[in-house]
């Protein structure tokens, strides 16, 4: 049985673009919205002055990623827990969570720039481990800290690993499947947000060239993967 669709604010193309759904239960995702359109030149500025842009995943690590998978390959869903931290191993990547919500226009609330090392969590979808796609954001890069906490998320490859402390003493372990830049423009909602018959996870940051003109980053690289595992802590 698959999870019910969440409610979802769609990626948009700049800050007038949040645009909401008049189906029941969800809202059209219009950036990981305002996260990424939130911090506008600020954001983008350090990516165009600085560096040459955050790393991007080649062809191969954008794999398809199925709605059901085969028999035994994800692990048992859990209950519902909220998260406190998110660790990527391969790209050193150790942070704390924030709640993230939707503001009054419909768009992600975001972690705060100024602390652009932390990452947030979709807070209206399932919690990592639950039945579905829990949602995690986090900024790519500002002009004041330099490269964010996500920056490197191109670099991570199939069969990488995400670990999600809950706060039940769960860490939620899951394995990548799919790394992809997709265009803001086409931004792939129903697959980031969509029901799964399985525990499964998305990163999501900026990626791409950054655009001049609108003062954001003209793509999004997004990672999506399944619950492989859990550990417990000890009490």
């Amino acid at each position: 049985m698959a999870a019910p669709s969440q409610r979802a604010p769609r990626l948009g193309l700049g800050t007038d673009s949040r645009i909401r759904s008049t189906q029941p239960g969800r809202r059209i995702l219009g950036a990981v919205a305002g996260l990424f359109m939130f911090g506008g030149v600020v954001v983008g500025a350090y990516g165009l002055h600085r560096h040459a842009g955050p790393p991007e995943p080649p062809p191969g690590a954008a794999r398809p990623v199925p709605a059901v998978l085969p028999p035994g390959l994800a692990a048992a869903p859990l209950a519902a827990s909220p998260p406190q931290r998110v660790e990527v191993p391969a790209i050193g990547v150790a942070a704390p969570l924030l709640r993230l919500g939707l503001d009054r226009d419909g768009a992600l609330q975001v972690p705060p720039l100024q602390q652009a090392s932390l990452a947030g969590w979709y807070a209206q979808g399932p919690t990592p481990g639950e039945l579905g796609p829990a949602v995690i954001v986090g900024h790519v890069d500002s002009v004041r800290s330099g490269p964010g906490v996500f920056y490197r998320l191109g670099q991570l490859r199939p069969g990488d690993t995400v670990q999600v402390r809950r706060r039940d003493g769960i860490t939620a372990v899951f394995t990548v499947q799919s790394v992809q830049r997709v265009p803001k423009a086409a931004f792939p909602t129903q697959q980031v947000y969509g029901p799964l018959a399985y525990p499964g996870l998305r990163l999501v940051t900026c990626g791409g060239s950054f655009d001049r003109g609108s003062g954001h980053y003209r793509d999004n690289t997004v990672v999506f993967a399944y619950l492989s595992g859990i550990s417990r802590s000890g009490r």
